[in-house]
């Protein structure tokens, strides 16, 4: 019989991978974390996309001073029965808007089945209007994903061509690997050129390869390239590391804590 984190889960699952919306987790890493994914959403709107931006992160990481919004209010309120999706809904310029979600991904696994009901459904009524979702998490958090992001069928690591850029794109790769991911898309920005973006690529790639073994798929330059045509194509993985993924996401599974039963 399914508990309700499997319940939930499947849920999840059944909403974020019917497109459209295309779902992707987004994880910005260098030393403009916030300014590099509000770009990208951008960049992904600038294509005729309706971008809704699903914030989880929290504190200076969440994107409410970088889109010039402010802190807003947080989806979980919308289960105190006085709060609409029209509060909740951060509208911002260039895109649909972005909707406050550190406490609802923190709470999710937590909640009854009717509160849990309750926000996949606000979830629901906001995808019918958005072409792309960015679910935007703390690089830190890469290992220990929520619900939403566990979810998402994509990872985008959004990567500054920077000495912290680099060293944050590894480890979040390095922890999304962790938490089962079968392949991550990369996209490079602020390089210098083309040039420079390409062999900050191959240098993150060789490294990943050698030490975390998940493969990485290359979608270009933030600012130069059609990322939003790119997300949309379907990730190519090879048979072992299929194989990989599975042993990484059951390695995850039974390091997890379990919830204690009634």
């Amino acid at each position: 019989m399914l508990d309700g984190r499997e319940d939930q889960a499947a849920g999840l699952r059944r909403l974020f991978r019917r497109a459209p919306p295309l779902v992707v987790a987004l994880y910005a890493c260098g030393r403009h974390r916030g300014r590099n994914a509000v770009l990208a959403a951008h960049r992904i709107a600038g294509r005729a996309e309706r971008v809704l931006i699903l914030d989880e992160a929290q504190g200076d990481e969440a994107l409410g001073e970088a889109l010039g919004v402010g802190t807003g209010v947080d989806l979980l309120q919308l289960l105190d029965g006085h709060t609409t999706l029209g509060n909740v809904l951060q509208p911002a310029p260039g895109l649909l808007g972005r909707v406050p979600a550190a406490a609802a991904a923190l709470a999710l696994p937590l909640l009854d089945d009717a509160r849990r009901a309750c926000l996949v459904e606000a979830l629901r009524l906001l995808h019918r209007h958005a072409g792309f979702v960015l679910i935007h998490s703390a690089c830190e958090g890469a290992a220990q994903p929520s619900p939403f992001v566990h979810a998402a069928p994509r990872r985008l690591v959004l990567a500054e061509a920077s000495a912290s850029g680099a060293t944050e794109a590894y480890q979040t790769i390095k922890g999304l690997a962790a938490a089962g991911a079968g392949s991550v898309h990369v996209a490079v920005c602020r390089a210098r050129g083309r040039a420079d973006a390409q062999a900050f690529f191959a240098s993150l790639e060789a490294l990943v390869r050698r030490h975390v073994g998940v493969p990485l798929a290359w979608l270009g330059e933030l600012e130069r390239d059609d990322i939003a045509s790119a997300l949309q194509q379907p990730l190519r993985s090879a048979g072992r590391d299929v194989g990989a993924a599975f042993m990484r996401r059951i390695d995850a599974i039974a390091r997890a804590p379990r919830a204690p039963r009634p």
